[in-house]
């Protein structure tokens, strides 16, 4: 594995989101003296926070898998995770809304979830089920240690038995075929699937190694923290607090001072110099490159779509929804094909809704519900769209009238507080091609093909989140904190 050389002593860690906190806690807890510059006045990154007459908001990922990993960041420095994270387990994890009117509960408990498959869609698919889960969890064996949960330098690293299992067990080929040969239903199908979209792929375009989403979302379990995902951020900066982690909040980086092939120090906009002999940056890896390093030549990858949220504080409250809810349209295929290879907006969208509020009634006023309503979109890279004119206000009436169509009588007229978030707002926010979901996962932008997370020419700059290595959602995120640090320490991941 290749590490920083040279003194390691003093880090110097650009951007507080969860993958520059979890790597501070895993340095801290090696000895080392860690400073984070943060722009903003909270943590999070991406798991920030919007607050807005008394509605708390998320602002960025809702759904939390493997907390486990959050646990593993604590310990490091000695610390437990419930003395800073309250979690409630979410059952359902998700509910799916169906055209046809039909719903499915997702269900983390295997004897439990098979019953509802039974219920709705046949005891043969239950079966299936069953069959799925076992294959599932198997691939997330096979693929966490030699894969996901290590740092990767060349193809060569791929090299070993595992990868003969997987290749044996069928990961290699296309997702969408995989799940076809557990499920016959196209409900079962959808949910088993639609998780190739975390990848930035379509189900019949994604790899079968992305079943392990799946897997998580739907076996492991999902959590809620008390407080929103933000709280995860919080709690993660305040154990690094303790721990000697010196975070400076409003402190925005204007690059990287080099010499000699070394990073020596930040440089902020307000002229500081902050000396470093390791230089940990958190920003979207190609922004990172763009806006904080000298000049470089880099390859051109291709992104992920990006999405429209909508944040809304409302006084309805509906009681036939789940905390997490997939409203999947009558199109499938097409709807893949519309957003990814054409650029279009989706004329027959999948959602999700989340009502945070359902589950922890202090993120809204008395008696206000709060909802997070997320719709893909294609990114600026591939198409050009008006997010900076008047396009935002129509599509979020036109998803609102969807959720309408979709059983939310009355969505619009309950509406006291509406925040629109698009591509533009991403790209403002620093994120590559407008989207907050990186580079998407094709093979040639996976495992050690992915950029790397220890820069190539300047041998003490790491990179970490959802721009490197292993790569987007949480818990990959939370991953990379651990590599970036085993970069820096020479430690095994």
């Amino acid at each position: 594995m290749r590490t920083v050389s040279g003194r390691t002593d003093r880090v110097v860690i650009v951007g507080a989101g969860l993958g520059g906190l979890a790597c501070a806690l895993h340095l801290a807890g090696s000895g080392r003296q860690v400073t984070i510059l943060e722009r903003e006045p909270v943590p999070g990154g991406r798991a920030g926070r919007l607050s807005v007459d008394g509605y708390e908001f998320d602002t960025g990922p809702t759904v939390l898998t493997m907390p486990d990993l959050i646990a593993e960041a604590l310990d490091a420095v000695g610390e437990r995770l419930p003395d800073w994270l309250e979690l409630q387990p979410l059952d359902p994890a998700y509910r799916a809304h169906y055209p046809d009117g039909s719903t499915l509960d997702v269900i983390t408990d295997t004897t439990r979830m098979a019953a509802e498959i039974s219920r709705v869609c046949g005891p043969r698919e239950a079966d299936g089920y069953l069959r799925f889960v076992d294959y599932a969890r198997d691939l997330w064996r096979l693929e966490r240690a030699d894969f996901i949960d290590r740092n990767l330098d060349s193809p060569i690293d791929l090299l070993n038995a595992n990868l003969l299992r997987l290749l044996t067990a069928g990961a290699f080929r296309r997702l969408q075929t995989k799940i076809n040969q557990f499920f016959a239903d196209p409900r079962t199908r959808r949910i088993f699937s639609f998780q190739a979209m975390y990848a930035g792929l379509a189900p019949h375009d994604a790899l079968a190694i992305y079943a392990v989403i799946a897997y998580l979302d739907s076996v492991a379990g999902v959590y809620f923290p008390r407080g929103g995902i933000h709280a995860v951020a919080r709690g993660m900066a305040g154990a690094a607090e303790k721990h000697g982690v010196q975070i400076r909040y409003d402190t925005t980086v204007n690059r990287v001072e080099t010499s000699a092939g070394r990073a020596v120090a930040v440089i902020t906009d307000q002229d500081e110099r902050v000396p470093a002999d390791v230089v940990v940056l958190n920003p979207d890896l190609p922004i990172a490159y763009r806006d904080l390093l000298p000049p470089a030549r880099q390859r051109r990858l291709r992104y992920s779509p990006s999405c429209v949220v909508l944040h809304v504080g409302s006084r309805q409250a509906y009681r036939k929804i789940a905390h997490h809810n997939i409203h999947f349209g009558r199109a499938w295929k097409g709807t893949f094909d519309e957003l990814i290879r054409r650029g279009e907006l989706m004329t027959d969208p999948s959602l999700l809704v989340t009502n945070p509020s359902r589950t922890d009634p202090t993120v809204v006023p008395e008696g206000r519900q709060s909802y997070y309503v997320l719709a893909p979109v294609p990114n600026l890279d591939r198409a050009e769209l008006d997010w900076r004119g008047d396009l935002p206000r129509w599509y979020s009436e036109q998803l609102m009238r969807t959720l309408e169509d979709r059983g939310y009588v009355g969505f619009r007229d309950g509406v006291e507080v509406l925040r629109t978030v698009t591509p533009a707002d991403w790209a403002d926010a620093g994120m590559a091609a407008g989207t907050p979901f990186a580079a998407a996962h094709n093979f040639l932008q996976t495992g050690p093909f992915r950029p790397t997370n220890l820069h190539r020419k300047l041998e003490n700059v790491v990179f970490v989140g959802s721009g490197t290595q292993p790569g987007v959602g949480v818990p990959m995120v939370l991953i990379s904190g651990k590599l970036a640090a085993a970069r820096v320490t020479g430690a095994a991941a």
